[in-house]
């Protein structure tokens, strides 16, 4: 399995751009199924997850034709089977959002429980109890899902916040018979893009972006095209990682109104920020410490927790984190600390931060996505080398990121 060697202190320069983001792509790959119609996306990062979707749905007996960098085209005419392949399934959590699209489109739906980061309980009751909304009978055998019904509008209240149970349920209801109505949505960047799409196929959705959505269901969807929008969380990590190595980095091609509370937290610490229409440019500066509370959005976002915390370590005073939205986010820290870092737990949701700590290379696996983006980020502020293995978890995120750092001058290879 692949790793990154890096030998760290080094101050980075230069422009990066961001990739399209995979979370709003992965979902486009799942609502494909809706239509028999072919969907072209563009703009798709060339991520593991990506790969594993394709694998996903090509066992589906679905056409993916990959013709060029970045682009896709999908085509389910057909479909052989509705049983996801268990195997897949397991690595990756974006799984669980094509039960809709094939229930929707095929009545019927088999599914092992979804895998992906290992960051806590992550329940799918939310996508049971929503389906069970809308007409569906649901059981659990030898650890598989077996989902059937011909899907009902109804009205359905999210039990508490869920970007990918918001989504589920608005493939699931776009070929829904009559209305749905549902409350108590998700309001990330990613559900109005995917809503947008949809309603360009035919759908008719209103209030995605907002807490109430409503779904007048259709007999078909069209095919359709799509530009990925920008990676909000991949920008993000790029202004906190030359935030906590102290360089001045320009952030080209990304969407900076996605993330209004990271700005406001950075510019908490005193770093320099440039924000324009489609990029952001971060200047070195001494930093101070600030607290941060993680939120659905438009609050601070749970995936940039992680390399905040880097940056915490990197600034003067005491930072206080809380983790509001998954169970056991935290515990990568451990390592952290190993590497220097002075952090104090109070729970499984709070710690503090005391910097500035001058961090110490050592070897580290990466436990998942976004922690592994943080051991790589704490591995460039570091004194001396540092081998991340399992850099997988990294690959199913982030493009090729190795290549892109050291062309802003960091010190970083895979082998």
């Amino acid at each position: 399995m692949d790793k990154f060697i890096i030998n760290g202190g080094k101050k980075l320069k230069g422009e990066i751009e961001v990739r399209g983001a995979k979370n709003a792509a992965l979902k486009i790959f799942a609502a494909s199924v809706l239509t028999s119609g072919t969907v072209k996306i563009k703009n798709v990062p060339e991520v593991e997850d990506i790969a594993r979707i394709s694998e996903l749905l090509k066992a589906l007996g679905v056409e993916v034709i990959h013709p060029k960098y970045g682009e896709y085209r999908i085509t389910a005419a057909k479909i052989k089977t509705s049983a996801i392949n268990p195997e897949i399934a397991k690595k990756l959590r974006a799984s669980v959002v094509l039960t809709a699209s094939l229930l929707a489109r095929t009545g019927n739906v088999k599914f092992p429980h979804p895998g992906g980061c290992v960051i806590g309980e992550r329940p799918i009751d939310l996508f049971l109890d929503g389906y069970e909304a809308l007409g569906a009978k649901i059981n659990f055998h030898n650890g598989i899902y077996d989902i059937k019904g011909k899907l009902t509008g109804a009205k359905f209240v999210f039990g508490n916040v869920s970007v990918t149970g918001t989504e589920a349920m608005l493939m699931a209801a776009s070929l829904a018979k009559g209305k749905t109505i549902l409350k108590n949505c998700a309001c990330e960047p990613e559900i109005e893009s995917l809503a947008n799409f949809l309603n360009s196929c035919g759908a008719k959705i209103q209030g995605a972006g907002t807490p109430f959505i409503a779904i007048e269901g259709v007999e078909k969807l069209n095919g359709g095209e799509y530009i990925t929008i920008p990676d909000r969380i991949e920008a993000g990590t790029f202004a906190i990682l030359a935030a906590a190595t102290k360089s001045n980095i320009l952030i080209k091609n990304c969407e900076p109104e996605h993330l209004d509370s990271l700005w406001n937290s950075l510019k908490k610490t005193g770093v320099g920020l440039k924000i324009n229409k489609t990029s952001v440019e971060v200047l070195p500066v001494v930093l101070k410490s600030v607290n941060i509370k993680t939120h659905e959005y438009p609050g601070f976002p749970t995936d940039l927790q992680a390399p905040f915390c880097v940056l915490l370590s990197q600034t003067e005073g005491q930072g206080l984190v809380h983790e509001t939205i998954y169970e056991g986010r935290l515990l990568w820290l451990d390592e952290l600390k190993r590497m220097g870092a002075n952090v104090l737990t109070f729970d499984p949701h709070r710690v503090s931060i005391q910097g500035p700590t001058k961090l110490k290379g050592r070897e580290i696996e990466s436990p998942d996505l976004r922690a592994g983006m943080a051991y790589l980020i704490a591995a460039l502020c570091s004194e001396g080398q540092s081998i991340i293995n399992n850099v997988y978890q990294i690959d199913r995120g982030y493009e090729k990121i190795e290549e892109r750092l050291r062309k802003i001058g960091a010190d970083i290879k895979r082998i």
